[in-house]
């Protein structure tokens, strides 16, 4: 039986779409459901932002213990080297080059004529095979790409190392006669093409994406990508279906449980779901949707609320879990009920607690809807005042940047929220601000009776935890 690869896509697209955006926790949890669920490989976003992305990948790599984690590369090959660095700690790692193959967007992404696009093809699937054997070409809007090109794009990739090639029908249009017919003619034309995996990824345009994959791989195709939550493209749960009911008249097999393809699935679409609709910046504490799904009152034990702000990702010391339970007790005899949002700010003004290495003394924020928003910032570190003046894409966005360019190194935003305390004209707002660091959270409390002060606060709150643990481990 030939063994069909199944690539789950799901993090690498949603770094791409706005229907998607995981948290650093949801794409942990994700890739930990991916892996128990036996899929081949597991793809994730490349290196953008260096230190932040690479703490990402080496986080998502320290958990996958079954799967392939594939992470793209530059065309340029400028970030191969940081980017298998990262990949280190994988149990199995993939590099994957990507081009646009069709003329109008190969010059529109890559700023590239054909001849230029060849060269970077070739040096920069030669850099990676020089790290690994698992090495991917990806072939993008290859259905609308000129057939002599396409062949020789791919004949260069595989004659530079490339174990993979994919060839994407981004546009969707084509009916599953046509794509097997295509799939046929690539191997025809590309002999080369039977010494390596074949993979696809297909558009959803005409709602055939499923029996267009399935239709490739009574073709010969090895490797199929997919998605396990819809994103108009194929679904993994359908292709696996298909290949678990129709795959052995084909000779075709795949290694996903099906038994708990079901249960994994949901449990994937209830994440992702919840972080599809993005909630207002500005919610009300009485009305802000509370998504964790935690929902406590005075009776809870200390073992309940510790494995609560244990699902809220944070990991405390006994003695932080203690003042957090006396905190919540407090509060809790005065309300019926606590839930996610109200334990989050419960255990940013508890736990970890310490000296404060920096702290706010002033801070400008110019902004408007003709001018970019500008913030200057000025912080004490231990008596010495620091300035320094940004410019973001909003106020908030501002004056992080002001402060980390202060701090001289940039965190993780993992999560940032904000509601009112009080009520009336002059409401005091309340900011809690998760920052990500070596893998772990720390959480920021701060209070103003502005949006920008709250959150100034509760940045820096967060920033004196990493530093005193860093300072003291």
């Amino acid at each position: 039986m030939r063994q069909i690869r199944i690539s789950d896509e799901t993090m690498k697209r949603s770094g791409a779409t706005k229907e998607l955006a995981l948290t650093f926790k949801e794409k942990l949890e994700l890739a930990k459901l991916l892996d128990g669920l036996g899929v081949d490989i597991i793809e994730i976003e490349g290196i953008e932002k260096p230190k932040a992305d690479a703490l990402r990948i080496k986080s998502i790599a320290s958990i996958v213990k079954n799967c392939t984690l594939a992470v793209p590369v530059a065309i340029d090959g400028s970030d191969v080297q940081s980017v298998w660095d990262a990949l280190t700690e994988a149990h199995n790692a993939r590099l994957q080059v990507q081009v646009a193959a069709s003329p109008a967007r190969m010059e529109y992404v890559h700023k590239m004529k054909a001849p230029a696009l060849l060269d970077a093809v070739e040096n920069t699937v030669r850099e990676c095979a020089k790290l690994t054997q698992n090495v991917e070409f990806i072939a993008e809007d290859a259905t609308r790409t000129d057939g002599e090109f396409l062949s020789e794009v791919i004949t260069k990739a595989i004659d530079s190392g490339a174990s993979t090639i994919t060839i994407c029908d981004d546009a969707g249009t084509m009916l599953p006669t046509e794509f097997s017919d295509f799939i046929g003619e690539l191997f025809e034309t590309i002999p080369k093409l039977k010494d390596v995996t074949l993979g696809i990824s297909c558009s959803n345009e005409l709602y055939m994406v499923n029996s267009t994959a399935f239709a490739g791989i009574v073709k010969g195709v090895g490797e199929v990508k997919a998605t396990s939550f819809p994103l108009d493209v194929i679904s993994l749960p359908k292709i696996a279906k298909i290949i678990a009911d129709k795959g052995e008249a084909y000779n075709a097999t795949c290694s996903v449980k099906m038994t708990s393809l079901g249960r994994t699935i949901a449990h994937i679409e209830r994440i992702c779901s919840k972080s599809a609709p993005k909630p207002s910046l500005f919610p009300a504490a009485a009305s802000a949707d509370d998504n964790s799904g935690i929902i406590l009152d005075m009776h809870d034990t200390k073992e309940s609320i510790a494995e609560c702000v244990a699902k809220l990702g944070y990991d405390l010391s006994d003695e932080d879990i203690e003042l957090v339970y006396e905190a919540f007790q407090r509060i809790a005899s005065k309300k019926q009920s606590i839930d996610g949002r109200e334990l989050d700010a419960i255990v940013a003004s508890a736990a970890l607690q310490v000296p404060p290495t920096y702290k706010i003394e002033r801070y400008t924020i110019n902004s408007g809807n003709c001018i970019k928003a500008t913030a200057y910032v000025q912080i004490s570190i231990r008596g010495e005042m620091i300035e320094k003046t940004c410019m973001g894409d909003g106020p908030i966005d501002a004056a992080f940047a002001a402060i980390d360019e202060i701090v001289g190194k940039s965190y993780e935003l993992d999560d940032w929220q904000m509601q009112s305390v009080t009520e009336g004209q002059e409401a005091m707002g309340e900011a809690v601000i998760k920052l990500m660091s070596d893998g772990k959270i720390y959480s920021g409390r701060g209070i103003s009776t502005d949006i920008i002060g709250s959150s100034i606060r509760a940045y820096i709150n967060a920033l004196n935890k990493v530093v005193y643990e860093e300072e003291n481990e």
